[in-house]
């Protein structure tokens, strides 16, 4: 089995506390060498200013490379663009371009008077610009607003020829799922090489099934079953690293050369994973603040 490339994805802090433990996780994960890492918004765009602050303070400190997520949510096409440019102040040059979730409370997602209207727009303004490299979001599993599962397929197609350089999926439990999903897209003449596959190394079942539920992936019975069992016997972590290694590997087996982990701000099982691939530390943390 080669050894694939990884990247990782966080959330901003949103106290003191969670300041600390996203450093730590950049600390555990940083030696890893990932192509590079993303800051996430919240729902609405509520942690736009913790993003931006995050961002720019990881981008200077940790040696990283550091990609920015921006959405289009409850913001002017003004407003977000100027975030961009904020971002390419800072000597961020790489975005990952997303609708973005509806405030809390909120069903549906309502564009902003003056603002971009999907996700497309945006990609198409930023991809103008020429200052940033582009990623988007994918869904094997059909998004819960998508009315089948080849409309997801033709708008990644839509996006992709917008400007998008690379996609990261959402997180699914079978491989099988990404390569039914690759395999359609290749067929609407989308790059399969420009899909990395996203992964949830599960911390809490609880948590990701309701997570699951919430995003449209569909939990396999086996997988529900296993955790249950799993819990009982408090072997959850044992399971959850067996469970993401083998989905790893075998997407690797199948051609994946990428494999981007969605880390929660807890950093252990997913360098647990990472180690179970081959992929061993190669750098410490330079500059460090």
């Amino acid at each position: 089995m080669s050894t694939p490339q990884i990247s990782f994805e966080f959330f901003p802090p949103k106290n003191l506390e969670a300041s600390f433990r996203l450093w730590d996780t950049v600390q555990v994960l940083a030696p890893l060498a990932p192509r590079f890492v993303s800051v996430t918004y919240g729902a609405g765009g509520t942690t736009r200013e913790l993003t931006r602050e995050s961002v720019a303070t990881l981008h200077k400190s940790s040696g990283l490379n550091v990609a920015a997520h921006l959405t289009c949510v409850n913001a002017s096409r003004a407003e977000t663009l100027e975030i961009a440019d904020q971002f390419a102040a800072a000597g961020v040059n790489e975005i990952v371009a997303l609708r973005g979730d509806p405030p809390k409370g909120e069903g549906s997602f309502t564009p902003h008077p003056e603002g971009f209207a999907n996700s497309v727009e945006l990609i198409e303004a930023l991809a103008e610009t020429g200052k940033f490299k582009l990623r988007v979001g994918a869904y094997p599993d059909p998004h819960p607003e998508a009315p089948n599962a080849q409309a997801d397929v033709d708008w990644l197609k839509r996006k992709i020829d917008a400007g998008a350089d690379e996609a990261l999926t959402q997180f699914f439990f079978e491989a099988e799922t990404f390569f039914r999903f690759r395999d359609a897209c290749e067929k609407a003449g989308i790059d399969g090489n420009k899909i990395t596959p996203g992964i949830l190394p599960i911390e809490n079942w609880k948590g990701a099934r309701n997570f699951a539920k919430r995003c449209g992936t569909y939990i396999p019975a086996w997988v529900d079953e296993a955790f249950e069992k799993a819990t009982r016997d408090d072997r959850e972590d044992l399971l959850a690293t067996a469970i993401c290694t083998e989905l790893c590997s075998e997407l690797v087996d199948g051609g994946v050369e990428r494999l981007h982990f969605y880390t929660l701000n807890r950093p252990e099982l997913t360098r647990d994973v990472c180690f179970a691939l081959g992929i061993s530390p190669k750098v410490a943390l330079e500059h460090v603040a």
